[in-house]
C-alpha cells in the first residue's frame, strides 16, 4: 500500500493554507504532522479525504496524487448515527458484519454437514473458517470489549440506546468504530482530547501494535514520542519531513537550523570576499579577467537560503506576586470529596513553591477536589486549611470557553478598570494579542486564544497559588512550552490536573495519584513516580502471592506437598494419553483411505491440532505446579 501526493497545494479563496505538499504514506508507517494552530495540519488530513481540495503547488515536480491498492481510509467526521434507539453494542458490532455473517454460515454449514458429507459442503466450510480466522474471529469480542473499557464505559452501557448518551461519550462511541474498523489509513486529529491517562496509555500500546498505516495530529508530545516512525512538518507554509520520533525531530531540526545558518552565513562571507576583490580590480586593465573570474565564480554558486527562523512567537508572563504566602500554604486531611455520593478521601500537604500535578481516569474526583477547595462545592467530611496570605488563581476549561460579545480588549479592561490604555496593551501583547488583534470580540476568538486570554487574566490578579484545570487543552506545542516555562519560573506554588503526561512531567514536583476511590500522594516528579508506581504493583503482585501460599500452607504444608505432587501425576498422564492418542491419529493419517478422503483428513488433523493445543496448556499448568511444590519442599 502507498499512498502519495506529489507537489500538491490547497487554497481557500484567495488565500493559499499550504503551497507546496509532498507527502507519502507507505505500509505501516506511523505519521505525525505537526506544527503551529492554524499552520493547516488539518487541512492536510482533509486533502488526503477529499482530493478535490487539491490543485497544483509552486514546485517543480508536476503535480500527481498516486494511490497503491485503492486503500480504505478512516477519519472521524462529526458524529451522525443512523439510528439513536439501537444500542451502543450493536452500533459497534456493525464494524464486526463480515464476521458476524461467517459465524452464522458456519453454524448453517455445520448443521448441513451432518446431513451432507459431500466433498463440495466440506471445501467451502473449510473456506469459510480460514477466513474467519483471517478475520480475527475469534479474538473480535475480546478487542471490542477491552475497547469499551478503556473509554470508560461500563457493562451496563453496553446496553443502552445511543440516544441516552452526551456528546463526549458518543465522540468516543464513534472514535471505537473507527479504530476497530481498521482502515489500510487512519487519520487521527487530536485523539487523545478528553482522553483521560488511562486511555491515552492503552491508545498508544493499541496504535503502537497496529498492522496498517496511521497518520496523527497531536500536541500531545510523550504520545507522538512513544508512537510514531515519521514526522511531517508544516512551517511557514510549507512542509518538511523528518525521520524518526518526536524526540529525534526536535533535535534534527535544530541541527538542520544550525548547519543551514552555518553555511548560509559561510556563503555570504565568501560572496563578499569574491565581490570585494572583483569591485577593486575590474577597472585595473592587468586584472580584470581576474575580477570578471571572480564574478563568474559567485553566478555559478549554489545559492543557499536563509534558513526560517523557528516560530516560536508566543506568549511570556509579566505579572508578578503581590504578596508572598507563608510556608504551609495548603493542609488537606481526610478530605472526602464528591457530589451526592463520595468519590475519594484524600490527604496531603502543599508547601511554599511546591508544584502538585494530579493525575488519575476520568471520573475519579480531580476537577471536584479543585471545586472543593475553592469552595464550589461543599465538603462530605474531612477538612482542609489554606495557608497565610494564600491568593488563589483558578483556572478551569468553563472559564476559557467564553462567548462574550466584548472585545478581548474590554474583557481584560472590564476587571482591571485602573489600568492605562497601555497597560491593559502590553498585558495582552504578553499573551500574544498584538495591534488588532484586541479588537476581536471574544466570541470569535480560537479555543488557545480564549485560554491565554483567561490565563492572562488570573495572572493580573498577582496569585501566589495557581489552581489549574486542564489548562494545555486547545494549546499547540509552542503554546504547551510556553506554558511550562512560565509555570516553571512562577515563584508561587500550584496544583494542576492534566492529562499531558509530557506536561506533568516537566513542571511538577509531587503528584496525587487518583484512582477508583482512593488517591496517594507521591513526593516526586512524573518519571520517579512512574517507577516507583512499578515497584509498588511488583511488590503488590508478590505479596498477593506470597499471602495466597502462605494460606495454603499454613493449612497443613505436608497436606499441601501431597496434593500438588497427586495433581502434577495427574497432568503427566493426561499429558502421555494425549501424545499416544496424537501418535495413533498420525498413524490413521497414513492409511490410504483416509488420506484420499478430505473430510476425514480434515477431521482427524483437527483433532491433531486440538491434542497439541491442550498438551501446551497443560504443561504451562505442570511447571506452575512444579515451583508450587519445589517451594513448599523447602518448608516441609
Amino acid at each position: 500500500m502507498n499512498y502519495k501526493i506529489t507537489n500538491g497545494s490547497v487554497s481557500y479563496g484567495a488565500e493559499t493554507i499550504l503551497e507546496e505538499i509532498n507527502f507519502d504514506i507507505n505500509e505501516k508507517e506511523k505519521i505525525a504532522i505537526v506544527g503551529r494552530n492554524g499552520s493547516g495540519k488539518s487541512t492536510l488530513l482533509k486533502s488526503i479525504i477529499n482530493n478535490d481540495l487539491l490543485s497544483e503547488g509552486i514546485g517543480e515536480n508536476k503535480f500527481n496524487i498516486y494511490k497503491e491498492g485503492n486503500p480504505s481510509i478512516g477519519y472521524l467526521k462529526q458524529i451522525d448515527f443512523e439510528d439513536n434507539k439501537i444500542t451502543m453494542l450493536d452500533e459497534i458490532l456493525k464494524v464486526y458484519k463480515e464476521i458476524i455473517d461467517l459465524e452464522g454460515k458456519i453454524e448453517n454449514l455445520v448443521i448441513k454437514m451432518q446431513k451432507d458429507h459431500s466433498e463440495e459442503l466440506a471445501k467451502e466450510f473449510s473456506k469459510a473458517q480460514d477466513r474467519y480466522e483471517f478475520l480475527d474471529g475469534y479474538t473480535y469480542k475480546k478487542e471490542y470489549e477491552t475497547a469499551i473499557s478503556k473509554f470508560g464505559f461500563s457493562n451496563e452501557d453496553k446496553y443502552k440506546s445511543l440516544g441516552e448518551f452526551s456528546g463526549g461519550q458518543r465522540t468516543k462511541i464513534a472514535f471505537i468504530k473507527l479504530l476497530l474498523s481498521k482502515p489500510d489509513i487512519l487519520l487521527l486529529d487530536e485523539p487523545t482530547n478528553h482522553l483521560d491517562i488511562t486511555t491515552i496509555e492503552w491508545l498508544e500500546s493499541y496504535l503502537k501494535s497496529y498492522t496498517k498505516s496511521v497518520v496523527i495530529v497531536s500536541h500531545d508530545r510523550m504520545f507522538l514520542n512513544r508512537i510514531v516512525d515519521k514526522i511531517y512538518e508544516i512551517e511557514y507554509g510549507t512542509i518538511t519531513e523528518y525521520s524518526g520520533n518526536y524526540e529525534f525531530f526536535e533535535k534534527q531540526k535544530r541541527v538542520n537550523y544550525e548547519r543551514q545558518l552555518k553555511d548560509f552565513e559561510f556563503q555570504q562571507k565568501e560572496i563578499k570576499r569574491l565581490t570585494q576583490i572583483a569591485d577593486r580590480f575590474r577597472y585595473k586593465p592587468t586584472k580584470a579577467k581576474m575580477a570578471l573570474s571572480k564574478l563568474k565564480q559567485i553566478e555559478r554558486m549554489v545559492k543557499i537560503e536563509e534558513p526560517n527562523k523557528y516560530d516560536l512567537k508566543t506568549f511570556k508572563t509579566n505579572f508578578k506576586i503581590e504578596l508572598e504566602s507563608g510556608n504551609n500554604v495548603l493542609d488537606v486531611n481526610e478530605l472526602e470529596i464528591g457530589y451526592e455520593k463520595s468519590l475519594s478521601k484524600v490527604s496531603f500537604k502543599l508547601y511554599k513553591g511546591q508544584k502538585l500535578g494530579i493525575i488519575g481516569s476520568n471520573g475519579t474526583g480531580k476537577s471536584t477536589l479543585l471545586k472543593t477547595l475553592i469552595g464550589n462545592i461543599g465538603t462530605i467530611s474531612g477538612s482542609y486549611e489554606f495557608g497565610h496570605n494564600v491568593k488563589i488563581g483558578y483556572f478551569d476549561q468553563q472559564m476559557a470557553q467564553l462567548n462574550s460579545e466584548k472585545t478581548v480588549f474590554d474583557e481584560f479592561y472590564d476587571e482591571f478598570p485602573e489600568l492605562t490604555v497601555t497597560e491593559v496593551r502590553n498585558s495582552l501583547a504578553a499573551f500574544m494579542f498584538y495591534g488588532e488583534d484586541v479588537f476581536k470580540k471574544v466570541s470569535m476568538l480560537s479555543g488557545g486564544e480564549k485560554v491565554r486570554l483567561e490565563l492572562c487574566k488570573i495572572l493580573k490578579t498577582g496569585p501566589n497559588l495557581l489552581i489549574l484545570d486542564e489548562p494545555t487543552n486547545h494549546l499547540d506545542i509552542i503554546g504547551k512550552e510556553s506554558l511550562e516555562n512560565m509555570l516553571k519560573e512562577y515563584k508561587g506554588s500550584l496544583i494542576v490536573v492534566s492529562h499531558d503526561r509530557f506536561f506533568i512531567n516537566k513542571i511538577s514536583d509531587c503528584i496525587l495519584d487518583f484512582e477508583i476511590g482512593k488517591t496517594k500522594f507521591y513526593p516526586y516528579n512524573y518519571e520517579e513516580y512512574l517507577e516507583k508506581k512499578k515497584l509498588e504493583n511488583k511488590e503488590n503482585v508478590i505479596i498477593e502471592k506470597n499471602e495466597k501460599m502462605q494460606k495454603q500452607i499454613c493449612v497443613n504444608p505436608l497436606k499441601e506437598k501431597d496434593k500438588l505432587e497427586k495433581k502434577i501425576k495427574k497432568i503427566e498422564e493426561e499429558i502421555s494419553k494425549k501424545e499416544d492418542e496424537i501418535t495413533s491419529l498420525k498413524q490413521e493419517l497414513l492409511k490410504e483411505e483416509i488420506y484420499s478422503d478430505y473430510i476425514k483428513l480434515t477431521e482427524i488433523q483437527e483433532k491433531i491440532d486440538e491434542l497439541n493445543k491442550s498438551i501446551e496448556e497443560s504443561m504451562m499448568v505442570w511447571e506452575n505446579l512444579q515451583q508450587e511444590l519445589e517451594k513448599i519442599k523447602k518448608l516441609v
